[in-house]
């Protein structure tokens, strides 16, 4: 149950939800479950949340715009900004505030779905390694 919570968690805390992924995940660390199958679930679960928001963002625009929940302004702005510094911003995923954005603005962009996937894989692993080398680090 307690993985299944660290994937669910990491799921929509990569979505355009607030959230937040990584005090379960030291939690589970300090129970003593398994840290490499905890960054496999954590990994996948936060992938897969921010790949849902390139799908959102590659197929809801119009509607969003239509609705009112998003400004042209803003994502005039957004795209440029991802053309300017390209898919490398994609390493930015893990950031809060403004990696939830970046990943929706890949899928308006239509960035290479499986490049997406490689590089936001990669960013999401490396905050988790990063978070349990501290854990490691105080106890």
């Amino acid at each position: 149950m307690s993985y299944l919570s660290l994937f669910l968690t990491s799921f929509a805390s990569a979505t355009l939800l607030p959230g937040g992924s990584e005090a379960l995940f030291v939690y589970l660390l300090s129970e003593h479950l398994s840290p490499i199958l905890l960054l496999i679930i954590a990994t996948l679960g936060n992938t897969l949340g921010s790949f849902t928001n390139y799908i959102l963002g590659k197929y809801a625009t119009d509607f969003a715009l239509s609705k009112g929940y998003m400004k042209e302004k803003h994502l005039t702005k957004a795209t440029l900004l991802f053309e300017k510094y390209g898919a490398w911003s994609l390493l930015f995923s893990w950031l809060p505030i403004i990696g939830d954005p970046l990943t929706f603005v890949a899928g308006i962009v239509r960035y290479a779905w499986w490049k997406f996937l490689l590089i936001v894989c990669f960013a999401k692993l490396a905050r988790y390694v990063f978070v349990y080398l501290g854990f490691l680090a105080i106890t």
